[in-house]
């Protein structure tokens, strides 16, 4: 695996668009074909020697291009046949590196030096086989587009992270002014029976993506995009997503308690709530297999295990609170808000939490992030440069820590990490250029 290719562009004509990301991809596929013999051999992949395609690409549209979605992976298909294999999704945002797209019509390509024995692409008409898999594939883990209307979503997701050996899931809920359009084409191509968007690879609901196998080195982490406003609190009792009683006391007073607030001046309680969010700590009995070290050369690890929702009533009569989720007995309840500061500093520490993960032990002098071969970034679309304090900002951050990865990704409804669903988050996850090829990350 070497480092990935990765184009992106925007004009009010999708052609146009798709035009000028096909020739920046050959481009750099033509350049980094030529500067393969000074590297110090030819090409391989992943122990596959000899194979120089690249038949897996990660695909993201702003929803501008919704409607051409079947055509654009069509034209795509046409001018890169090496690539076989296509997933991605469409959001009111996108990302690349250091750019962002946001209402306007733009596209972004990555394509992945994968050899097609380590992934396996999924969707809801060709799902992930259980942890042993057909042709013995093994599904480490895997990267989500899921349609956040599905039923039963946490469960699904829940049960998706068991099929990996990992227990690892990365992705999120997509969302656009067009509904949920995934994108997840394989190489054994369209099943008949389920429509002509499933025939190309287009899907509206459920679940999609692509699994990777255990020798894909990947290390990924969740970056908090909020601060706390107040102590962390035992949730002594609770039902459903109402909220009872916070340390044995009753819930609303030690929240009213908390924000400095008093229900005889009930509009200003009203404003205040509507402004506060709630981070939950769920205790998990985690699997064996997710207690152990993950298989492959870099295991994947995520940050702390806060899931933010939406503080959404009170209930005076129980002196209760209620949240936007379930929220079980012996959970910790912490009150918090967003905060630019506290996201822009927690960006900053995951991509260095990144860089000290791939710096080799003992070694001062080689740049950790020339050992990337690619990254995909998640962020939820209440954060973006707008939150951050410019266009393109929240990005830019991560290019600055990171350099000039290649970095394809898109603004969703919620976050998937583990096998969780997150809120005001950005789930960073980068690809680790196998240490067997003599051209490394920078090939």
């Amino acid at each position: 695996m070497k480092r990935f290719v990765c184009a992106h562009a925007t004009h009010p004509q999708w052609p146009v668009a798709a035009a000028l990301v096909v020739t920046q991809l050959r481009a750099q596929l033509a350049a980094r074909a030529s500067a393969a013999p000074a590297a110090g051999g030819g090409a391989t992949h992943g122990g596959d020697a000899g194979h120089t395609t690249t038949p897996l690409a990660l695909v993201y549209l702003t929803d501008h291009y919704a409607g051409a979605a079947a055509e654009i992976l069509a034209y795509l298909g046409a001018e890169l046949p090496q690539v076989t294999d296509w997933v991605g999704a469409v959001g009111v945002g996108i990302g690349a590196t250091g750019v962002e797209y946001w209402d306007e019509p733009a596209l972004v390509v990555m394509l992945c030096d994968l050899a097609p024995g380590r992934y396996r692409v999924f969707s809801g008409v060709a799902p992930l086989g259980a942890t042993q898999g057909p042709e013995g594939f093994i599904a480490q883990t895997a990267l989500v587009h899921a349609d956040p209307t599905a039923p039963d979503l946490t469960e699904l997701l829940q049960e998706l992270a068991e099929r990996t050996l990992g227990h690892y899931l990365f992705g999120g809920l997509v969302a656009s002014r067009a509904g949920s359009v995934q994108m997840a084409c394989a190489s054994q191509g369209g099943l008949a029976g389920h429509g002509r968007e499933a025939a190309v690879g287009l899907f509206r609901g459920g679940l999609s993506g692509v699994a990777f196998a255990p020798d894909v080195g990947i290390v990924s982490r969740v970056t908090q995009g909020v601060r706390a406003i107040g102590p962390a609190h035992r949730v002594s009792a609770a039902h459903a997503n109402r909220v009872e009683s916070l340390d044995g006391q009753p819930a609303l007073d030690v929240v009213l308690h908390d924000l400095g607030l008093s229900l005889d001046d009930l509009t200003a309680v009203i404003g205040r709530l509507r402004q506060t969010l709630v981070g939950l700590q769920v205790p998990v009995a985690r699997p064996a297999s997710a207690a152990a070290p993950l298989t492959g050369r870099v295991p994947l690890r995520l940050g702390d295990d806060v899931l933010v929702r939406h503080l959404v009533g009170i209930d005076p009569l129980r002196r209760a609170v209620v949240v936007a989720d379930e929220v079980p007995t012996g959970a910790l309840l912490t009150l918090c808000e967003r905060h630019v500061q506290a996201a822009r500093a927690d960006l900053v520490r995951i991509c260095a939490e990144i860089r000290d993960e791939l710096s080799p032990e003992g070694d001062d002098t080689t740049d950790p992030t020339q050992r990337i071969a690619g990254a995909i970034y998640v962020s939820c679309n209440g954060r973006g440069g707008a939150h951050f304090g410019g266009p393109s900002a929240e990005l830019q951050i991560v290019r600055q820590a990171l350099g000039e990865v290649p970095l394809a990704g898109f603004f969703a409804a919620g976050e998937i990490a583990h096998h969780r669903l997150y809120g005001y988050t950005g789930v960073l996850t980068v690809f680790v250029a196998d240490a067997a090829d003599p051209s490394g990350a920078g090939g």
